[in-house]
Parts: C-alpha cells; sequence; structure tokens
C-alpha cells in the first residue's frame, strides 16, 4: 500500500518533532521511539490503543511492512504503515488470553443466568428481572466489545475502522450504565422488601419492574451518545521511525484539553460516585431497620420467635446477594477510574507501574461482566440448581412448583404466616432466587 502526502496541503496526519537519531545505538533508537510515542499521546490523551499517557509510553514500534511516501520540500521521505503489526511485549500476549477466559466464561455465565430466568416462570420475580437485565447488558458488551478489545494491546494500530471505534466506545458506557443504575434499582427494591414488604403486593410490580429495566436502558444509551459522537480513529506519524500511527480516541485530537477533564469528572460522578452513594443510602437504611427489627422479637410464643429470626436471616441473605454484587463493581471499577483521573490530571510521568495499573484496570472493567453469575452461584441454592440443570446436568430435572421451605433465600420477609394464598405471591414477588 502506498501514499502520497503532500505536507503543503491540510492533513490528518500530525508531524511529531523528535531527537536526531543518526548517532544512536539500538538502544537509543527505542528511547527515541518512546519519546515520540509520548508526544504523540499528548494529542490524544485517552486512547483505544497503545499508547497511554502524555509523558511517555512503555509500548515499542514492531515490524512494519506496508510502504508510504511523503513529498515535503522536494525531498521524498518513505513512510511505514503496518495496519496488522503486532505487539510482541507480554502485554500483547497476556491480555488477549485474560479475554478470551472472559468470553467464555462470561457467555456462558450470563446465557444460563439469562436462561434460567426466562425459561422457569417460578424465577419471575421483581429482583430476578432486574438482574436479567443486568446480565443481558453484560452479555451484550462481552459479545460484541470483548473481541474488539482483546487485541488493542496486541496491534499496535487501530485496525478496524471508525465505526467499530465508536460503536466500542459507545457499547461500554451503555454496559457500564445498565450496570451500575440497575444495582441501585436493587438495592433500592431490598430496601422496600425489608422496610415494607406489603407494599409489593400494591400494584402488577414484574410490570413496573420491566418498565423500570426499560427506562434504565434508555437513559444509559442517552447517556452514552457523547461516545459515540466524539470517539474518532486519529492518524499521526513519526518522523525518525518514518512510521504512521492510527489510533481509536475518545477525544478527537482538535478538541480542547478542558473537555476530556470536564467529561471524566461528568463521568465519574454520574457512573460511580452517585450511583454509590445512593446504594450505600439505602443499606445503611436497610442495616439500622434490621438492627432494631432483631431487638424486637415477638414473645408470645417459641415458634414465633423462631420464625421471626429467620424472616430476619432471609432479609438479610437477599441483600447480602445484591451487595455482593455491589461489591464486585466497585472492586472492578474502582482502579479504572483512579487510573482515568491520574491521566487527565496529574502531570507525572507515565511509568513501569502506572503501565501494569493500566492494564490491570482495564481488564478488571470487562470481568465485571462475567463474575455476577459465579457470585449467584455461590450465593443462591435456587440459581444452583439450574445452573447445575443446565451446564453439569447433574441434578434431576425435576418441577419446581413451589418455593422450598428450607431454603432461605425464599423465606417471607415479613411477620405474617406463610399459609395464606396472598402471603404465598408476597414470598414469590420478594424472593431472589
Amino acid at each position: 500500500m502506498t501514499l502520497t502526502i503532500d505536507l503543503s496541503s491540510s492533513s490528518t496526519l500530525s508531524p511529531v518533532a523528535t531527537p536526531p537519531a543518526e548517532q544512536a545505538t539500538a538502544a537509543a533508537v527505542v528511547a527515541a521511539s518512546l519519546s515520540s510515542l509520548s508526544q504523540l499521546s499528548a494529542r490524544l490523551p485517552y486512547t483505544s490503543g497503545t499508547m497511554s499517557h502524555p509523558n511517555n509510553s512503555t509500548n515499542v514500534f514492531g515490524t512494519t511492512s506496508a510502504n508510504a511516501t511523503e513529498v515535503s520540500n522536494d525531498t521524498e521521505i518513505d513512510y511505514t504503515f503496518d495496519r496488522w503489526g503486532i505487539n510482541s511485549d507480554l502485554d500483547g500476549i497476556l491480555v488477549p488470553i485474560v479475554f478470551g477466559i472472559i468470553f467464555v466464561v462470561g457467555l456462558v455465565g450470563n446465557g444460563t443466568l439469562i436462561i434460567s430466568v426466562v425459561a422457569n416462570k417460578v424465577m419471575r420475580n421483581v429482583p430476578n428481572i432486574l438482574i436479567v437485565s443486568l446480565s443481558v447488558g453484560d452479555f451484550l458488551l462481552i459479545l460484541i466489545s470483548v473481541p474488539v478489545a482483546s487485541t488493542l494491546y496486541t496491534f499496535i494500530n487501530w485496525p478496524y475502522g471508525w465505526v467499530v471505534c465508536k460503536a466500542n466506545h459507545f457499547l461500554q458506557t451503555v454496559s457500564l450504565g445498565v450496570s451500575v443504575f440497575t444495582l441501585t434499582a436493587l438495592s433500592a427494591d431490598r430496601y422496600v422488601a425489608i422496610v415494607d414488604p406489603m407494599a409489593k403486593l400494591a400494584g402488577r410490580t414484574q410490570r413496573t419492574t420491566i418498565a423500570v429495566a426499560v427506562a434504565i436502558w434508555v437513559v444509559s444509551i442517552v447517556l452514552a451518545i457523547p461516545d459515540a459522537v466524539f470517539s474518532t480513529v486519529v492518524s499521526n506519524k513519526v518522523e525518525h521511525l518514518k512510521t504512521i500511527v492510527v489510533s481509536c480516541a475518545e477525544y478527537p485530537p482538535e478538541m480542547s484539553s478542558i473537555y476530556p477533564r470536564v467529561f471524566t469528572l461528568i463521568h465519574l460522578f454520574i457512573f460511580f460516585i452517585l450511583p454509590i452513594l445512593t446504594i450505600s443510602f439505602f443499606y445503611a437504611m436497610m442495616a439500622r431497620i434490621l438492627i432494631r427489627s432483631s431487638d424486637s422479637v415477638p414473645t408470645e410464643s417459641k415458634t414465633g420467635a423462631a420464625n421471626h429470626q429467620r424472616q430476619i436471616a432471609a432479609r438479610k441473605k437477599v441483600a447480602h446477594v445484591v451487595l455482593s454484587f455491589v461489591i464486585i463493581f466497585i472492586v472492578c471499577w474502582l482502579p479504572r477510574y483512579v487510573y482515568v483521573m491520574w491521566f487527565h490530571f496529574d502531570p507525572s510521568d507515565y511509568s513501569l507501574f502506572w503501565h501494569t495499573f493500566k492494564i490491570t484496570a482495564f481488564c478488571l472493567k470487562f470481568i465485571n461482566s462475567c463474575v455476577n453469575p459465579f457470585a449467584l452461584y455461590f450465593l443462591s441454592g435456587q440459581f444452583r440448581k439450574f445452573y447445575n440443570r443446565y451446564l453439569f446436568c447433574c441434578c434431576r430435572r425435576v418441577r419446581y412448583t413451589s418455593l422450598e421451605p428450607t431454603s432461605t433465600m425464599h423465606h417471607l420477609h415479613s411477620t405474617t404466616r406463610r399459609s395464606s394464598p396472598t402471603n404465598m405471591s408476597m414470598v414469590h414477588s420478594q424472593s431472589m432466587c
């Protein structure tokens, strides 16, 4: 492939000044490469590719093959561009392996979770509908974005074009919004179930829950539109290496540096700080009510006291499942936000520590999309039975016509008796799994 570039006219390729390399040894050439990439990164503050920070980078160009020609001041300069050039560093090998595991485990886990709820009427209750919505978002992210993201550290250049670039950023933000807003809705649902269990009987709760899930998707899509609009493919050239670099950037290089900082702060507040504070409020209120409830055990009979204690334990069990999702989300996304904030607001040099931290955070945000089914498997006996049925075929195919009285996840979330048909309906609507 041959390119002829006239520097006398405008071009999307941005020249980068670098120190002379005529006297350099092989090690000095590598150092010069790093310097050039750091200057390129200054114009690409938030990229999907190998570049990392305005002040430095640890990635080195591999072997290039396709030739390009630049004409400037009557002097012909050969540039090379390898669309599928491979990064031979360790991260270019390990990241695809990790993402291959995420892809298989995420599709199988989330797919089984969705089937377990959709195909079994007994599982279609309010919290499980929200969990399915969350799993659908994770499933789509893993199916579409993970294969692309797995190669960001493998290829030196972005090889997929601007459509995939925009779609990748857009889908990641949609999945993030669906995850965190669904966790907030689940926390609110658990709060209502514990504070006022009888309120769950009012209205058509499943239809309302589906409407809430749809609203969460709509809001997440709207909030992800800026990512689709501004993300773009950017081309740059490294003069002393005679190389053209193509990357997928979240912001156009001509955009003011203020915008990425403001956008990052807004993103952090909407998708992380505000939801976590809201969830913390709900759980603080739940803890307060559960403590008061445990101190006021009915004493009219031993049976009544025992039933009350079982109900308290069941409420805590359900809340623990949702809390586990929240903790997983924080663990998986906090490192990413730490890195992004450092990237935009700290002028310190990009070091090996930050390079390792960046890759770890990059992997963790996708791992978040495949670990929730594992949490349900270990915390929910009912989900575990359906997982075993569909995945391992190690359980007899029995028809679940009623909730098991021995499962703490299905105990009544109030002090009423379970023999009443109305109360049985309430058990079904409030149980997590």
